[in-house]
């Protein structure tokens, strides 16, 4: 494949700088590489009642900055969060589907909102911390230096596509599955090729002033939060019943839209003997305010589905074949799990498309269910 005068040319980029060491890291290593490098922070919504530690990530984003001789420069997203990822999340807790504000953050104000404007002030690429790795033919990729260009996996027939970081513990593809052609041609993730281990000493060479910070958890910007507090700020509680696979009373909750299937906690059970396990909901009836729950994590067959629809489909590269097997995430980090993928339409745009599993699963409607081919990330959608 000839080289493109592109590969001579020093590039501008311009990276999301959070304030820890994934994004730090991953400006240094294009730093080292040569090119023009700007170190963004965006600044997002923070409600009142919640900890705030912005300025804290903003000033270790700075420190980042100075120390590489890098450009920094604030963004100004809270609108865009406020009402594409929190506004999103709630609404839809409300109507009792569990989200994923993850996903809404990267699609909306990461690689929306941050992508357009960076383009916008002259950058050719916009860069992150992410652990997933992209394959971009005729771009980007045969620039790179050797210490980056393994982050660009090589694809034979569609580019530019997405890949699952090298790091199986930390791969953030699940979160990008919305993301189209035309982003990924303006997008690099420097890190997706190294392990959490080796950015830790990549750190430390650098003597980057965020080396040891720890790693931030919760929720996209908002960090960790709990989530059914969260809620009541915006969902008034409203006391229910909670049931058995048989439908017999047996314990209380206090509001079916802060639950959410297979998890275990939140609710009070009032019949139960010293024998009795952990009960895990299996089931909400969102009408009667209704919390259904069982103590066999293998429920019953009839109480599962074998397939699920997802809408607002998003095909990054190419449309599944339908007679071919590939794996589903229903969450992040979740069980691989068989299947294959019926679609409605013929079209990579949005559409709508059938996930049949090879075995029941339990899974909550507004959660994203993230397809794979082996290691590249085909897209995704909403489960109905």
């Amino acid at each position: 494949m000839p080289k493109k005068s592109l590969d001579m040319k020093k590039q501008t980029i311009f990276v999301g700088l959070s304030g820890g060491v994934d994004s730090a890291v991953s400006v240094a290593l294009l730093k080292k590489e040569g090119h023009e490098v700007v170190g963004v922070f965006i600044k997002t919504w923070h409600p009142d009642f919640l900890k705030c530690n912005e300025e804290e990530e903003r000033r270790d984003a700075m420190r980042v900055a100075a120390h590489l001789d890098i450009p920094f420069l604030t963004f100004d997203l809270e609108d865009v969060y406020k009402k594409e990822v929190a506004d999103y999340m709630i609404s839809e807790y409300r109507a009792g589907r569990t989200p994923n504000p993850d996903v809404m953050c990267n699609k909306e104000v990461k690689f929306g909102a941050f992508l357009k404007k960076a383009i916008s002030m002259g950058a050719d690429y916009v860069a992150t911390g992410h652990y997933a790795r992209t394959s971009a033919k005729n771009t980007f990729a045969q620039s790179l230096g050797p210490s980056l260009r393994s982050a660009t996996p090589s694809q034979k027939h569609f580019s530019p596509s997405l890949w699952r970081g090298v790091d199986p513990s930390k791969d953030q593809s699940y979160f990008l599955w919305t993301l189209r052609q035309e982003q990924l041609k303006k997008i690099l993730f420097p890190i997706g090729n190294l392990k959490k281990t080796e950015v830790r000493k990549l750190a430390k060479k650098f003597k980057l002033p965020v080396a040891k910070k720890k790693d931030s958890q919760g929720i996209c910007f908002l960090g960790e939060v709990d989530l059914k507090e969260f809620l009541k700020h915006y969902i008034k509680p409203k006391g229910g019943k909670v049931v058995n696979e048989k439908r017999e009373v047996i314990g209380h909750h206090n509001g079916v839209v802060f639950h959410t299937l297979g998890e275990r906690h939140g609710f009070v059970i009032t019949k139960k003997s010293p024998n009795d396990g952990p009960y895990y909901v299996i089931g909400k009836d969102i009408k009667k305010n209704i919390l259904i729950v069982s103590q066999n994590k293998n429920i019953p067959r009839q109480d599962l589905g074998e397939s699920v629809s997802i809408k607002n489909t998003n095909w990054i590269a190419e449309i599944p074949e339908q007679n071919k097997n590939y794996i589903a995430q229903i969450r992040y980090h979740g069980e691989f799990l068989s299947c294959k993928v019926k679609c409605s339409t013929p079209s990579v745009a949005q559409s709508v498309a059938q996930i049949i599993f090879t075995k029941p699963v339990l899974v909550a409607a507004g959660q994203s269910c993230v397809l794979y081919d082996k290691d590249v990330c085909l897209g995704g959608g909403v489960v109905e």
